[in-house]
């Protein structure tokens, strides 16, 4: 739920919005002195701000001032586990990486991964008519007995369910991840959402790193939110900066510490010699491991290498 659909004046909604509060989510864990100074407003007007958002969020109520938040309903643990085990993946094509994965891409999750680079339709037809043929070979598997469900798609069919969105700006990348929920409503079949990248705009001519801060917890906020509401997997593809520590330099994830804990999952793209390898750095549930994969023209495939090891990032 936005801040912009506060029953606040129109000014307050602009302030909360130019100081990255643009969902009402992002209140919960604010205090109203906190609130107070990041807006240039009274204490007293920041309080009534954050009751008015705790009514229009179902919460109970806030607790002397202090956005302590009671909130109705609970889930039971053997239903969250019922839910989780019937959650899907999505396959990466490449068996080595899927094994790491536990099976592909998780649903409900937000995966972060170190790439970037640029959409382009040519190369998204070239994977579309391997998917095209990877189905095809799929169905002659099936024998003549069998009941299973065969689906037939023709390459064009996956572009017409692809959807791009271009952002010039990170004003625009915020717009864009508001404006998912309400889209992906109107688009039910959607099961993955791609971030390239969730880096770029956030590190040019960025001064106030509180405020960008401030945004990017916004948007992994949201996005989790999204991964969970609509059984999606989100990835979110990020820069490798260089960091100096210890008297060497040394590569490290862009966006610094604070952004760390964005993400479920964390995948790293390295090379090791001549091969491609993924290495699994941070996630709470699969081992630390690495497997080889090739980039083709049919998309992300095995390696030569059949097996997949552990590998040590230095």
């Amino acid at each position: 739920m936005e801040v912009s659909s506060l029953p606040i004046s129109a000014s307050q909604r602009g302030k909360l919005i130019s100081a990255g509060y643009t969902s009402i989510s992002s209140l919960f864990s604010v205090s109203p002195s906190h609130l107070a100074q990041d807006l240039k407003i009274s204490e007293n007007e920041a309080l009534e701000i954050l009751r008015v958002a705790s009514r229009r969020s179902g919460v109970d109520k806030i607790d002397q001032g202090r956005s302590r938040l009671i909130v109705n309903g609970a889930q039971r643990s053997l239903d969250m586990l019922n839910e989780e085990e019937s959650s899907i993946c999505i396959t990466t094509s490449c068996s080595n990486l899927d094994d790491i994965l536990g099976g592909g891409i998780s649903c409900k999750e937000v995966t972060e991964i170190d790439t970037e680079g640029s959409f382009m339709v040519e190369r998204a037809l070239q994977i579309a008519e391997a998917c095209a043929e990877d189905i095809k070979e799929y169905n002659s598997l099936q024998t003549k007995d069998s009941h299973a469900c065969q689906v037939n798609k023709e390459p064009k069919d996956f572009l017409d369910n692809i959807f791009l969105f271009r952002v010039c700006s990170y004003t625009e990348q915020i717009a864009v991840v508001n404006y998912l929920e309400k889209f992906i409503s109107e688009h039910k079949d959607i099961k993955v959402v791609i971030v390239d990248s969730i880096t770029f705009h956030f590190r040019q001519d960025f001064e106030d790193m509180a405020l960008r801060t401030r945004l990017l917890g916004g948007l992994a906020f949201k996005l989790m939110k999204l991964a969970k509401k609509f059984s999606l997997a989100v990835v979110l593809l990020n820069q490798v900066a260089t960091k100096y520590s210890e008297g060497s330099f040394q590569l490290t994830l862009a966006l610094g510490d604070s952004w760390s804990h964005a993400s479920t999952n964390r995948i790293i793209l390295y090379w090791n010699g001549d091969e491609r390898y993924a290495y699994i750095d941070k996630s709470p549930y699969m081992r630390s491991a690495s497997a080889p994969y090739a980039v083709t023209r049919k998309g992300i495939r095995n390696s030569a290498s059949s097996k997949y090891k552990r590998v040590k990032l230095m």
